[in-house]
């Protein structure tokens, strides 16, 4: 497995990933938009509301990279907007990193 060279992806010495996220919540759609500060830029089309925000990316996040919601979890930032997400180790072998990096 290779990972793009890019500052938002982090290799952990288990073989997962982390991937640092900045989102913009309530936007038109879901998209990737570049970086901001170190991280990967998102816009959520879903509203900072109930945990709807987080459900979006961790769904986004899989669908983005190919793989099963279960395979992506929110470590950092449930309530802010800067974000870390673990995708775990079996996933990472098969997910689609290219598809981040745009």
């Amino acid at each position: 497995m290779t990972l793009p060279q890019t500052t938002y992806l982090r290799l952990e010495k288990t073989g997962a990933v982390i991937v640092d996220i900045h989102v913009i919540p309530n936007a038109s759609r879901t998209q990737a938009d570049g970086e901001h500060d170190g991280a990967l830029r998102v816009r959520l089309h879903a509203p900072p509301v109930d945990g709807k925000a987080n459900l979006a990316l961790i769904a986004w996040l899989a669908d983005t990279l190919n793989l099963a919601k279960r395979d992506v979890a929110l470590i950092r930032g449930q309530t802010s907007k800067r974000k870390q997400l673990r995708v775990s180790a079996a996933a990472c072998i098969k997910a689609d990193w290219s598809a981040l990096v745009s």
